[in-house]
């Protein structure tokens, strides 16, 4: 499946975007002008059932190894970077050796197989505003507007994704950064140090929840530094004019008459 994405940026580093379960491209509305900003071009995808995609049809095409085959057909090879959150960092660990970007992020990425209560996921759709607020006190009113329509054109049946987690992943192909929650219902800390073990590299971004990128964008984006351009630096603002004191004349040291009577 050829999925639709969205752009920003025109610079001549690429990067990837690959959103989680629910969600669609506007999860990252922040993130992608700030990796713009410094000079990437950023791409970033609807996966199959979420945003503006087409659902799957039938039960197979909820499958972990159908959403990376539709991010090989829809995405350029080689970039820069190729970052996934959550099921997009399932579907591009399964994708990465054929898509081949130089670095790859996965963020809190759900890679291991948890107590599903797949009812409970799919009836999130359902969820309102103050469900939202209550799951996500961090995030800003145009996250809840983006999340509230995003949930709408979900298909609830793509959570089935996440009942073939793969477990954790043999030594990376290419650089790879694993991303963590503080603390992480995925990855935890025994799990963490043997992917330190493999040759991954992993960060912990203090007090962020599982969506970091909306949680907590500034330390998102700190923790990504050394894997992304760095950010432009201000331009330095002009001296102030220096205007050297008018020389006094005998006019001007005359004292003034007074017309006092």
């Amino acid at each position: 499946m050829i999925l639709p994405v969205r752009t920003w940026g025109h610079g001549h580093h690429t990067v990837l975007l690959v959103h989680g379960l629910m969600a669609d491209h506007r999860t990252w509305r922040r993130i992608g002008p700030e990796l713009a900003a410094r000079g990437h071009r950023v791409i970033a995808v609807d996966l199959r059932g979420h945003g503006a995609a087409p659902a799957a049809t039938g039960r197979q095409g909820h499958r972990p190894e159908e959403l990376a085959q539709d991010l090989v057909d829809t995405l350029p090879r080689g970039a820069d970077l190729a970052l996934g959150h959550s099921l997009g960092a399932l579907a591009l660990l399964l994708a990465a050796d054929r898509l081949a970007p130089a670095r790859a992020v996965y963020s809190d990425p759900a890679w291991v197989d948890l107590p599903r209560d797949l009812p409970a996921l799919r009836a999130a759709k359902h969820a309102s505003r103050a469900d939202l607020r209550v799951l996500h006190p961090r995030w800003t009113q145009a996250d809840l507007d983006d999340e509230l329509d995003a949930l709408a054109k979900w298909d609830p049946r793509s959570a089935d994704a996440l009942l073939a987690c793969p477990g954790l992943p043999p030594a990376p192909g290419r650089a790879s950064l694993v991303q963590l929650a503080d603390p992480s219902r995925r990855i935890g800390s025994a799990d963490a140090a043997l992917l330190r073990a493999r040759g991954y590299t992993v960060r912990v971004v203090p007090g962020a929840g599982h969506t970091i990128h909306r949680d907590d964008p500034e330390g998102f984006t700190a923790s990504l530094e050394g894997w992304i351009l760095p950010k432009p630096a201000s331009p330095a603002k002009p001296a102030p004019a220096r205007t050297a004191p008018a020389k006094r004349t005998p006019a001007q040291t005359t004292p003034a008459r007074s017309d006092e009577t």
